[in-house]
């Protein structure tokens, strides 16, 4: 019964906050016409996101390393198994994340 309501409690916190977010979100647009101002000329405009699938590779492969990592660490060390899988994923994970910024970053930096 106890999950059951621990479930119910996160689904009904995630629905309230995306709710409470829509919610104010229209009403700022809502006022913005009223005033006599087009929502769509304040909105700025973004460069799409090319680098978006090489950052989600080169962290699941980061993460994927990682994990090996953490097995071989806990096979032959004195490390316990949830801080060596843990440690390992994350550094890796977060490896990844970095070379993604780098290599995205120097891409731009040739275009310009």
């Amino acid at each position: 019964m106890d999950d059951f309501l621990i479930v119910l409690v996160i689904f009904a916190a995630i629905f309230g906050i995306v709710f409470v977010v829509a919610q104010a979100r229209n009403r700022e647009r809502m006022a913005m016409i009223e005033k006599g101002v087009n929502p769509k000329d304040l909105m700025t405009d973004r460069r799409p996101n090319s680098y978006g699938i090489l950052k989600w590779a080169l962290l699941l492969v980061g993460v994927g390393f990682g994990l090996f990592i953490g097995s071989v660490l806990e096979t032959y060390t004195s490390i316990q198994e949830e801080p060596a899988y843990f440690a390992a994923a994350l550094f890796f994970g977060g490896a990844g994340l970095f070379a993604a910024f780098m290599i995205a970053k120097n891409a731009e930096e040739k275009k310009m």
